[in-house]
């Protein structure tokens, strides 16, 4: 019975592969130890990572093809933790409300934490998100949140959860107490804690969990180091897998009206793929992350699309006069938008091993605080 628990656990750890297959027989004490480990640990407590097909990385599509390519072709990557912070009005929500739609087309669950109170059904219905699908929690205090937010988790019934944002989860003692007391590094301490329940749940859950975060000013840097900084302490950037650095850097103008905002997003932090890649894409204000804008740019980047004056073109297509113009042809004729996708998909160039690409990308620091009109 021993012999064949023993047999059962070099299955289990070699997994078909025959170079750990081989180190099992050859080392006797190696053997006896995973079938130990197997043994009071249960099945799967250790194996041969080239063996176990489900560690290869998935990922959810945001929705905008250049941002997908910064953070490693995939999108966001499933069982990881994930922050997106920057300045207020930048499109933080807006963007992981993308994910979201993109998620519920493929058939999955979202669920929305929403401890600012401030979501808008409206809005998010204009992004493509399902309402009638969606799950929303306005939690009272960060406890009850992070508590929604672990047993979402732990049914492994859902894939994306989104908690907006970090700076909104008051722990309860801090609500309980009057205005103006001092509560040094409760809110740090509560996601500490919360976040070492959290990661194992998580990865194996295969769920997005996306932490909004905004930003803060830091007292007393002097002229050294960035003088910003995001609430919640430090644990959540160490348990990220990916954290995103969404800022305004400009005006997207018809005339002397303002329709939308040019967006750069840096990847600050990625596990899974090179990190401090970049993207730029509009971000409309009747309908969000522009797909057409993001494919005029990709196209004029790889001259599928040429600009000649304020006249693009594809081929002998005309699309019109001024970027909006063009824009808006896209829309109208997805089978064209569809076909220059294709073409950019082909020609479109993977991030190296070392992080790097056939595109010259300016500094990003630059632009933080550049607002720079983008004339249609």
């Amino acid at each position: 019975m021993a012999k064949k628990k023993e047999t059962e656990s070099q299955e289990a750890i070699k997994g078909g592969n025959s170079r750990i297959n081989a180190l099992l027989e050859q080392n006797e004490m190696l053997r006896s130890t995973v079938s130990q480990i197997e043994k009071e640990f249960g099945t799967g407590a250790i194996m041969a990572l080239g063996a176990n097909s489900s560690l290869n990385i998935q990922g959810i599509s945001t929705g905008c093809l250049s941002l997908d390519r910064a953070l490693g072709g995939k999108g966001l990557p499933r069982g990881r933790i994930v922050e997106v912070f920057g300045p207020e009005s930048s499109g933080k929500t807006t963007l992981t409300l993308h994910l979201v739609a993109q998620a519920q087309k493929l058939g999955g669950i979202a669920a929305f934490i929403d401890a600012e109170h401030a979501l808008d059904p409206s809005w998010a219905k204009k992004l493509g998100v399902d309402l009638e699908t969606l799950l929303v929690s306005q939690p009272s205090c960060g406890e009850e949140a992070l508590h929604i937010a672990e047993m979402l988790i732990r049914s492994n019934a859902v894939d994306v959860v989104v908690v907006d944002s970090v700076a909104a989860l008051v722990p309860k003692k801090e609500l309980e107490g009057e205005i103006g007391d001092q509560h040094v590094g409760l809110q740090a301490r509560l996601m500490s804690q919360s976040l070492r329940k959290l990661t194992g749940a998580i990865s194996k859950s295969k769920a997005i969990v996306i932490f909004i975060n905004q930003i803060r000013d830091k007292i007393g840097t002097m002229g050294y180091g960035s003088p910003e900084t995001t609430p919640g302490g430090r644990a959540l950037k160490f348990y990220c897998s990916c954290r995103l650095d969404v800022r305004r850097i400009g005006q997207i103008k018809d005339g002397e009206n303002v329709i939308g905002q040019r967006v750069k997003a840096k990847v600050v932090k990625n596990k899974v793929a090179p990190p401090f890649q970049t993207a730029e894409f509009d971000m409309m204000h009747d309908s969000g992350i522009s797909y057409e804008g993001d494919i005029i740019d990709l196209a004029l980047a790889q001259k599928i699309i040429i600009r000649s004056g304020a006249w693009f073109r594809y081929g002998e297509t005309p699309l019109g006069q001024g970027r909006e113009k063009a824009r808006l042809f896209l829309k109208e004729n997805t089978d064209v938008c569809e076909e220059i996708k294709e073409k950019i998909l082909v020609n479109l160039e993977p991030i190296s091993e070392s992080g790097e690409t056939s595109e010259e990308l300016p500094d990003f620091d630059e632009l933080e605080n550049e607002n720079a009109d983008i004339e249609l």
